[in-house]
């Protein structure tokens, strides 16, 4: 074999190789396995009932000074 025919299919296999490297990186990861896995809706009422946790007291004690205030006058 002479040593342009060699260098020609040292170039091919490049070639192959990198298109094929594009052509897998240009799907991306596929993560529907661990994202399938977690029911959202119950992420989502977990958030809003820590967010009521924190908010409902603040609001209660709000209220209070403002019903103290009318009953002082």
């Amino acid at each position: 074999m002479s040593k342009f025919n060699q260098t020609k299919i040292a170039a091919a296999a490049a070639l192959a190789t990198a298109s094929g490297l594009a052509a897998a990186q240009a799907t991306g990861p596929d993560f529907t396995t661990l994202t399938s896995a977690v029911n959202f809706t119950t992420v989502g009422a977990a958030i809003l009932a820590i967010a009521a946790l924190m908010v409902v007291p603040k609001v209660v004690a709000w209220g209070a000074k403002k019903v103290m205030g009318f009953i002082r006058g």
